[in-house]
């Protein structure tokens, strides 16, 4: 089985359908919150979320992205280099317990390293969907990857 990716196998447009897909449980949440120390009370405090507007718990942002940005591990970053940059990361629509995420990439754009010719950048544009195929988070990311071989060897 394919694990990642060389340089030299994306193509612009190329996309990607991650699966399976992630459950999301209040443990899951609750243990993403405390080792965050994120205690925003609509995190952790059912009491308190009920007198939100969505009148429940929501999942806390960075758990979300953190699954989608995994979910792409086996496609597009499992022989990266590096991560470079994450950008335009965007929360569409709430998570709550229970929901399940499902990713999608596309890759946008694709940049040989100027100093190293070894490796080359891939610009990818990733989408968190709940259950019910509604956008949940939107993310653009860099990678930095090897090369099968350096050019010109």
């Amino acid at each position: 089985m394919q694990y990642g990716r060389y340089f030299e196998e994306f193509e612009v447009g190329q996309e990607f359908r991650h699966w399976p897909g992630r459950t999301i449980s209040e443990a899951d949440d609750t243990w993403f919150s405390l080792l965050t120390m994120n205690q925003h009370p609509v995190h952790i405090d059912a009491h308190y979320a009920a007198g939100t507007q969505h009148g429940q718990r929501l999942v806390v942002g960075p758990l979300v992205f953190s699954i989608v940005v995994g979910m792409s591990v086996a496609d597009i970053s499992g022989k990266a280099i590096a991560n470079l940059d994450y950008s335009e990361v965007k929360h569409v629509r709430p998570v709550f317990h229970g929901d399940t995420i499902y990713a999608e990439s596309r890759i946008t754009g694709l940049r040989e390293s100027r100093t190293k010719p070894d490796r080359g950048l891939v610009y990818v544009e990733s989408r968190g969907l709940n259950q019910r195929n509604e956008t949940v988070l939107t993310l653009k990311r860099t990678v930095l990857v090897p090369k099968r071989r350096a050019s010109g060897t």
